[in-house]
């Protein structure tokens, strides 16, 4: 398999230092990230000695080495978020202050490359003996806040360090040389970007050699000995592409596929591709909560069975949803299919953003669909891989919003932006520059306006989220779309594809309504019970604004009609559903990732239905 010289024909992200954001939705939650998140992180970091850790690893100071063998990941988690901001942003004392935590892992790297600071420092002897252990994983998030950190400023001090790591990786194991299989995957995934980063074809080398090590019975340590936990729980039950079910660690598993893609894109392996839509059907269709999230089981952080999705003991990690917006980007680049981009949405507006407070400064772990109001957001974990996750994955949100297509350019997520692309591949070619302006969430109206930097013929994609019932689309008021276009309708997609002049606006309006939901029958937790969504935002009714009412104590019907009710004092800005239970009481629905920001109380997604009625099954 080659990942150079045998391409798939897929499309190509826009990184997200390209899309300048200027939504009222998201721009507020960006500043509030730079502001208060990044340095929260920080600031934990040091207080937790995750920082001093690495200058006692470096003989700088004195001391022991506080906390868990991967706790070096949320350092370089949080380091990869800040160069996100500086490329957007550039903050002297922030950079500063990352100048300085790179010189310490620095110092902590050892001479052969090898960089751990939990082994360096407490059990030198066991390196490399428990592949559970995360050093790989570990060094994974150091080369990806390398690569960033080198991308915002030039500066390569950190990716020279990933670089000797890597190295080192790649003198211990490869073909002819010592199996591994890393007991939590990422390192796969990291080894791409840094090949992309550098142009060495080594690394990219050893990521498919550690993909195609995974299922042939090279596992040792913690996981491969549990009886209840065994390979399937890391994804080393059977050869990557032999991959028919999710299983195990819901976390590990998206960054497996995350990589596999990566591959795949690159290469055009038709055994990757297939097992990754087989995968994919399986997560999606049979494992999936209404928000996004995945993972129902506290005991494994994963999987247990087919429609096994119980609402209040929902584990749902942040940095699953996380993940899979990874995960399913790179599958619409893959493909080219709009539903990939759907579940990237999903996971925005909902599963992934709901692990932030609106403040910037608390944060959920676990995400249930239903609490009696006992499940609260706090300040920091003992393992806090999820406030450092939302660290590097919210100022990149950007990344998701438009590709490049084979004949043009693609406009996948709906905010206030503005881009520029290199439509190379066009008739014409050339660069395009395209605005949306939008009050999307809330909104279904998007006017996308097109500044080709020379007029001619190439395609628009329009994504037509799967939640939409009914859309209009026109050119500068003509329902026609006019001008001799092309327009179809592809995988999702409104497909036009005309002669483009600078300053051609295209009206795209997403009918909006309130949609009652009801599960798959095969899902018990939700039987004889209904949900609500508008757009792409699922809806909650929380403890906090509905005086009288008491958890699972109430029901609502699926026909009734729900006022709608934007409300800019309320929770951050929202738009809210107000309406009354069977019972005749007021009850107001407010959008699930902003639930936990108010007095404490109850929250319930699913809630007891009153009448039956045909509904749109999710």
């Amino acid at each position: 398999m080659s990942i150079v010289n045998n391409p798939v024909k897929g499309w190509q992200g826009v990184p997200f230092s390209s899309v300048n954001i200027n939504d009222a939705f998201w721009r507020p939650r960006l500043e509030v990230l730079k502001n208060v998140t990044i340095s929260v992180c920080l600031d934990q970091c040091e207080q937790t000695n995750r920082i001093a850790n690495f200058a006692v690893a470096g003989g700088l100071q004195e001391g022991k080495f506080e906390g868990i063998y991967y706790n070096d990941s949320d350092v370089y988690k949080v380091l990869e978020g800040a160069a996100y901001a500086l490329m957007t942003d550039r903050d002297p004392e922030l950079e500063a202050e990352i100048d300085r935590i790179i010189g310490l892992i620095e110092a902590a790297q050892e001479p052969d490359g090898y960089l751990c600071a939990y082994f360096t420092i407490e059990a030198p002897e066991r390196k490399w003996t428990d592949m559970e252990k995360h050093e790989m994983y570990n060094g994974g998030h150091l080369i990806e806040a390398a690569v960033a950190y080198y991308q915002a400023t030039g500066k390569r001090r950190l990716l020279d360090v990933a670089c000797r790591l890597a190295d080192h990786y790649d003198a211990l194991f490869g073909p002819g040389k010592r199996h591994w299989a890393e007991g939590h995957e990422e390192i796969e995934l990291a080894l791409v970007k840094l090949f992309r980063a550098t142009g060495e074809e080594r690394y990219w080398k050893l990521a498919l050699w550690l993909l195609e090590e995974r299922g042939h019975g090279h596992g040792v340590g913690a996981i491969w000995d549990k009886p209840e936990w065994g390979p399937a729980y890391c994804q080393d039950d059977v050869p990557v592409r032999d991959i028919r079910e999710v299983k195990g660690h819901a976390v590990r598993a998206m960054y497996l596929y995350t990589a596999m893609a990566d591959v795949a894109l690159a290469s055009g392996d038709a055994a990757y591709i297939e097992a990754l839509d087989r995968v994919w059907a399986h997560t999606a269709e049979r494992n999936m909560y209404v928000t996004g999230g995945i993972g129902p089981s506290q005991h494994n952080e994963g999987f247990t069975s087919d429609y096994d999705l119980p609402n209040e003991s929902a584990y749902c990690e942040t940095c699953a949803a996380i993940a899979m917006a990874f995960w399913n980007h790179r599958m619409n680049l893959l493909h080219g299919d709009g539903k990939y981009a759907d579940l990237v949405e999903r996971e925005m507006f909902n599963g992934a953003l709901a692990g932030i407070s609106l403040s910037g400064d608390k944060f959920f772990y676990v995400n249930p669909l239903a609490s009696k109001g006992e499940h609260h957001r706090v300040e920091w974990f003992h393992t806090s891989c999820c406030p450092t996750n939302l660290a590097r994955f919210l100022p990149a949100i950007g990344q998701y919003a438009y590709a490049v297509t084979e004949d043009g350019i693609a406009i996948n997520q709906y905010m206030n932006s503005e881009t520029t692309i290199n439509a190379a591949n066009a008739a014409g070619g050339g660069k395009v520059q395209v605005l949306q302006s939008t009050a999307y969430p809330w909104d279904g109206r998007v006017a996308i306006t097109i500044l080709p930097e020379q007029a001619g013929k190439f395609a628009v994609r329009l994504r037509v989220p799967g939640w939409c019932r009914g859309y209009r689309v026109s050119l500068q008021g003509d329902d026609r779309i006019g001008g001799g276009a092309d327009t179809k309708t592809d995988k999702g997609y409104i497909v036009l594809n005309r002669h483009w002049m600078p300053g051609d606006t295209v009206l795209l309006e997403l009918d909006m309504p309130v949609e009652a939901i009801r599960s798959r029958p095969e899902v018990e937790a939700n039987r004889g019970r209904v949900a609500f969504q508008r757009g792409p935002v699922v809806y909650c009714a929380e403890g906090a604004g509905n005086d009288g009412l008491a958890y699972d104590e109430f029901a609502l019907s699926a026909g009734a009609p729900f006022a709608i009710e934007h409300r800019e004092e309320l929770l951050g800005g929202v738009t809210a559903l107000r309406g009354q239970t069977s019972e005749g009481k007021a009850c107001s629905l407010t959008p699930y990732y902003a639930w936990d920001n108010r007095e404490a109380g109850f929250m319930q997604v699913w809630m007891r239905e009153a009448e039956d009625r045909q509904l749109y099954r999710f």
